[in-house]
């Protein structure tokens, strides 16, 4: 009889492409890498680029290249404040209907800005709100400390560490804690199971929120994905990475490609079934 082995069994995950990663190239361009690559979806981060605006023109994408929309980011960055209007609500508000009618199940939202005083402070109330009027997770991002020199200045309000906070779903951001010089896996405890949705990407602990290529960093991004495969986390794995220092397309898209393979490894490597 044969020695018993061992039979990787994938979790249910989805690893999707952030459209971010492909900065300064068009969200148009996200969708054809994701498709070339195998990525399962991608996540449409609303900014300046008029099409990640369009839902019709994200649908025609979506449509013509086999790739699904898992989810949409609201347009919290600060080169997007007029972007799906100046009312930070109603830039919600547009996330979730885009949502929708896309078939994407995560809005994932920066907690606000500390200057938008207001709205910080109905922030956590106003996310459950939202939260019970419709079937998609609105999925609260940690960010970190702002850091000059010796300087820091705490830009986030409630605060940048969501944990502190309540609500239904997070998104963990591996850059954003080694930006915060946080310990990620300490934080992954802390959400629990209302970790809704992974921006993986890797950090040195720089003051500038580096988004590196899995594996090229400090952070424990292999251990982290082990966790959630050993955990039957069944959310969206998204690729957030920094490739603006390309030389060329063919540069990018090779490390968008070992992005994917990193994490579907290590998704994989931990959940292991007896075979007789």
């Amino acid at each position: 009889m044969a020695e018993p082995r061992d039979v990787v069994r994938i979790p249910d995950a989805k690893v999707a492409l952030s459209t971010a990663s492909v900065y300064p190239e068009s969200t148009a361009t996200a969708f054809e890498i994701a498709a070339r690559l195998g990525y399962d979806g991608v996540e449409v981060m609303v900014w300046t680029d008029p099409v990640s605006q369009d839902i019709e023109a994200l649908r025609r994408l979506s449509d013509y290249h086999g790739i699904p929309i898992l989810a949409v980011h609201a347009p919290c960055l600060l080169i997007t404040q007029r972007v799906w209007s100046t009312d930070p609500w109603v830039k919600l508000q547009r996330a979730r209907a885009a949502a929708e009618k896309l078939g994407a199940s995560t809005v994932v939202v920066h907690p606000p800005f500390r200057w938008q005083r207001q709205y910080a402070r109905d922030f956590v109330t106003g996310i459950w709100r939202m939260a019970n009027e419709t079937d998609v997770r609105f999925a609260v991002e940690n960010m970190y400390p702002w850091r000059y020199r010796d300087r820091e200045m705490l830009a986030y309000a409630p605060d940048w560490d969501v944990t502190k906070d309540d609500y239904r779903h997070f998104t963990i951001d591996l850059s954003h804690a080694a930006t915060a010089r946080a310990d990620a896996l300490q934080m992954l405890d802390r959400m629990d199971d209302r970790l809704g949705h992974v921006h993986l990407a890797d950090g040195r602990g720089s003051a500038k929120d580096e988004h590196l290529v899995p594996g090229r960093g400090t952070q424990p991004c292999a251990e982290l994905l082990e966790r959630l495969a050993l955990s039957g986390f069944d959310g969206h794995v998204v690729i957030e990475v920094n490739t603006r220092r390309a030389m060329s397309a063919a540069e990018r898209e090779a490390d968008l490609a070992e992005a994917l393979a990193f994490t579907r490894l290590h998704l994989a490597s931990a959940v292991k079934v007896p075979r007789p």
